[in-house]
């Protein structure tokens, strides 16, 4: 199944059952962090890296990358915006 995406609001709302997913793993290890959060994480510091993903692939790296490089993301980006 090809999914094309019209925005990137409609590639959010695709993948924000993981990246909620994602939070409450977050949640548990007390690291504070919004779905937000995650997905600036990875569209600055992932997928911008990368050509012709999929929908599969974007879901696994959220499911699966450590959760403290993204809470580390979240607190580097908070300083340089800050």
């Amino acid at each position: 199944m090809d999914f094309n995406f019209k925005s990137t609001e409609e590639l959010y709302i695709r993948v924000l059952p993981a990246l909620k997913t994602k939070k409450n793993e977050m949640k548990i290890l007390k690291l504070n962090v919004n779905e937000i959060d995650i997905w600036h994480y990875f569209c600055e510091n992932v997928w911008n890296k990368k050509n012709g993903l999929t929908l599969g692939e974007m879901v696994n790296d959220i499911l699966n990358t450590d959760s403290i490089n993204i809470y580390i993301g979240k607190v580097e980006n908070n300083e340089n915006n800050g």
